[in-house]
């Protein structure tokens, strides 16, 4: 049976930056060191430029991709439950099912699913069927029959198949036996020497002999010469009569068409509703691939642990990984404002008004006793000068400055240096689309009833923001068409000068900006000198306009 998924995932939010996957990544390594569990680290998006290059440096691979945190069905215990051959016995298939405990049994070729055969469908075919015939219409194997009635084989071909004819008794004389035995019919009788001789010269394609008798050796002379496969087998001749049904094989009553089964990368939130219209009580399961996997039933989606995550660098549910409210949030470590995430249960929640996740997190492995390896050190750091715009941003203290400080000495790196590649790395975006560009650091926010969405780019090259702004002016609409949201803005952020040029489309999004920066607004867009900080000088002013209003 599978095992449940026991690990933890420890994601930042959407559209990545470096503080975001390498806050997960450090945090996921503490909670490894000091607890039991597993922790991995997940991206919800993907990495910008600046991110790859700091993951590189410090040889740290880059985190799994994970785009929904819902449940799946590989998620929750799949029953292991072996594919069967076509080919058997209703009654190998009905004993499996009690050794199994199940009540369907999925029926396979080369691990891929051909049908399903329940206990209902072998009540119906054992209660319902009348037809003398269903024996060779059902194509039944003379090894399923040798098999169901626990008998040997005397003359014949056991691989061979009973195709034509009905199955009959001889209860009568010989002389009225003449009258409706019919070439290729089973024949079932006892040991009777004249019984046996006459239905092998009236051309029965099978005779089965009961109680054990013995078959002499002129019989099997003339059933060999005949085509006549000879059976024995220790019942008598109720019991050979009541078993022999349950020699076809499940081929035939099996359901092939319009199969229910699922993938195991289904959610199982999309599933419940598919169970409930079913009146099956299991389920087949295929992997990726198509093969077949194993099944479920309806107290294995009713038993099914939620996947569970720490959310680090986010604390709104817009920005967070999608089928959050199908999860199980255990942690919220942030240092930006208190959003709109709602949790079920009591979590965790840490949230100091520092310029980087990454600083709480450096100081959560002092506050536990833990040294910091060198690539953990380094990742810290980075997110650090990344999330401060090496110490300039407001959002900076005097805090975030020590840890800086002391993780670069740990991951020996000089802090003015390295800054300088990472951000020169980052802002490389000449050669990337608009589109790129766009979702290198997009979130959204909302105030008031009034959905926002705001990106950032930061380089250190003005001609480079100038290039970048004409390519972006173009593709904001589609943007903006696409969010559905009251209006977008995107910030061109000059590391050097310390300014930010905005880009803004939507109904009032050139009067708000407007108000909050008492700044004429002019073209499209509008220059904020100082303003550097999405977080911190941005964001605060515009909803304090929203709220005014």
């Amino acid at each position: 049976m599978a095992m449940r998924n026991k690990k933890i995932y420890v994601v930042g939010h959407k559209n990545p930056d470096t503080d975001s996957i390498c806050s997960a990544i450090s945090y996921a390594y503490l909670k490894n060191e000091i607890d039991d569990k597993e922790y991995v680290p997940k991206r919800a998006g993907q990495l910008n430029e600046e991110t790859q290059f700091v993951l590189r440096y410090f040889n740290v691979p880059v985190p799994t991709y994970i785009n929904d945190i819902g449940t799946r069905v590989k998620d929750i215990e799949i029953r292991e439950t072996k594919g069967v051959s076509r080919e058997i016995s209703l009654k190998r298939a009905w004993n499996l099912m009690k050794e199994l405990n199940v009540v369907t049994l999925p029926v396979t070729k080369h691990d891929r699913l051909e049908g399903l055969i329940t206990t209902e469908d072998i009540a119906e075919a054992y209660m319902d069927v009348h037809d003398s015939k269903i024996l060779s219409t059902a194509h039944t194997a003379y090894k399923n029959i040798i098999d169901t009635l626990d008998g040997e084989l005397v003359c014949g071909n056991e691989e061979a198949y009973y195709t034509e004819g009905k199955v009959l008794i001889a209860a009568a004389n010989p002389d009225l036996m003449e009258n409706y035995i019919e070439e290729g019919d089973l024949v079932i009788l006892g040991n009777r020497y004249e019984s046996q001789l006459c239905a092998i010269e009236m051309n029965a394609g099978c005779i089965v002999v009961c109680d054990g008798a013995n078959v002499s050796l002129t019989i099997r002379k003339m059933a060999q010469e005949h085509d006549c496969t000879i059976i024995s087998s220790p019942h008598d001749t109720y019991t050979v009569a009541r078993l022999i049904n349950q020699s076809m094989p499940i081929s035939y009553f099996m359901s092939r068409e319009n199969l229910v089964k699922f993938r195991t990368d289904d959610f199982t939130e999309d599933i419940k509703g598919i169970m409930a219209k079913k009146r099956y009580r299991d389920f087949p399961v295929e992997d990726i691939k198509g093969h077949y996997a194993g099944m479920i039933s309806r107290r294995n989606l009713l038993n099914a642990d939620k996947n569970r995550i720490i959310l680090v660098d986010h604390n709104e549910k817009s920005q967070a990984v999608d089928g959050l409210e199908n999860a199980e949030i255990l942690e919220i470590i942030d240092h930006h404002r208190i959003g709109s995430l709602e949790t079920m249960a009591p979590v965790y929640f840490r949230n100091q008004p520092l310029g980087c996740t990454a600083t709480i997190i450096f100081q959560m492995f002092a506050e536990n006793g833990k040294e910091i390896p060198k690539h953990i050190a380094g990742l810290l750091c980075a997110a650090i000068l990344s999330d401060t715009l090496m110490f300039r941003s407001p959002t900076c203290t005097q805090v975030d400055r020590d840890a800086a400080t002391k993780l670069a000495a740990i991951a020996e790196i000089d802090v003015k240096e390295f800054a300088t590649q990472m951000f020169r790395a980052g802002s490389n975006l000449k050669s990337k689309s608009a589109e790129e560009i766009f979702y290198q650091d997009f979130k959204k926010f909302s105030q008031d009833s009034i959905n926002l969405g705001v990106g950032q780019i930061n380089s250190l090259d003005a001609d480079e923001l100038e290039e970048i702004k004409g390519k972006l002016e173009s593709y904001l609409d589609k943007a903006y068409k696409e969010h559905g949201v009251d209006m977008i803005f995107f910030m061109l952020t000059n590391i050097i000068n310390e300014s930010t040029e905005v880009l803004f489309l939507g109904n009032g999004a050139e009067e708000l900006l407007a108000e909050a920066f008492d700044a004429d607004v002019e073209g499209g867009s509008v220059i904020l000198p100082g303003v550097v900080s999405r977080k911190k000088q941005f964001i605060p002013p515009i909803f304090e306009s929203i709220s005014d209003r």
